[in-house]
């Protein structure tokens, strides 16, 4: 259910809930989100993907209503950017399963500088259809 101009509600693929995330705008004169910046409040949610083709479909979603402001590879994390009407951020990534980690990634997400995510060659890399935080956010 969504009230155009003032709420969004969200439901994850599967879920039972009538929603399992609702949005409210607080009105035109408001403006970005200092949060996590300057002021205290929210300031970033993130959600797993669980493929990369499922990460691939959300950033055509995010880019058609304009709320996409970024993509990022993390090394060991492929991540979207996002914001919603009033400017708070959110992020939904994508997890490299426990056993494709490699010592060299694992050290390159503490020390290189993320690049823009080129998803891709990480389909390419991984496959569209493999499923992500195996080992690490879901029981291997």
């Amino acid at each position: 259910m969504d009230i155009p101009g003032r709420a969004a509600f969200f439901r994850a693929p599967g879920s039972t809930n009538d929603h399992d995330l609702g949005t409210f705008q607080i009105g035109s004169g408001a403006g970005p989100s200092g949060a996590g910046r300057s002021t205290v409040g929210l300031c970033h949610l993130a959600w797993e993907a669980d493929t990369l083709a499922e990460l691939q479909r959300l950033a055509g979603v995010l880019a058609d209503c304009g709320a996409l402001v970024g993509l990022s590879d993390h090394h060991t994390t492929k991540s979207l950017y996002a914001q919603d009407p009033d400017g708070i951020e959110f992020e939904v990534c994508w997890i490299i399963p426990a056993d494709r980690l490699t010592d060299e990634v694992k050290a390159r997400a503490t020390s290189d500088p993320r690049p823009l995510l080129d998803l891709a060659a990480e389909i390419a890399r991984f496959g569209a259809a493999t499923e992500g935080g195996i080992g690490i956010s879901v029981p291997a």
